[in-house]
């Protein structure tokens, strides 16, 4: 690549939903992101226009953002068997195995569901999950 080439810039990575809105407050809560204005939940016994379309999540500093998009049927991965496979995923990073484990009850209780654990590896304890949607994420130590 010479000097004078430019490159276009990552903006957001997004992910499919049959319910954008939920999706949407999983990762906000798993990840302490916050709305892009205007994306907000509306509020209660009002519609919400955006959570059927597409939602923006940025972190706290704006250096990422993920964002949603609303679809109609989305079949879920079954890694670890190939028969419908993840194509994408998430790599979330923690400094311990204690927090690993911390997060884990996180993302339980956030409606998250361990599709693989590989926690006891002494090179790169990690574990699988997929979000309310079945998209694949990786909670490792690293």
């Amino acid at each position: 690549m010479g000097d004078q080439e430019s490159v276009p810039r990552l903006g957001s990575v997004v992910l499919d939903g049959t319910d954008a809105r939920v999706l949407a407050e999983f990762y906000r809560h798993l990840l302490g992101y916050v709305y892009r204005p205007g994306d907000e939940p509306p509020a209660a016994g009002q519609a919400d226009e955006r959570g059927r379309d597409w939602l923006v999540l940025r972190s706290p500093d704006g250096s990422t953002q993920l964002a949603f998009q609303q679809v109609d049927h989305l079949p879920e991965t079954t890694w670890p068997k190939n028969d419908v496979p993840q194509q994408l995923h998430l790599d979330l990073t923690v400094e311990s195995v204690e927090e690993l484990l911390v997060q884990h009850e996180r993302v339980l209780r956030l409606g998250g569901r361990l599709r693989y654990d590989r926690i006891e590896d002494p090179d790169e304890p990690l574990r699988v999950y997929a979000d309310p949607a079945g998209h694949p994420f990786c909670v490792l130590v690293g």
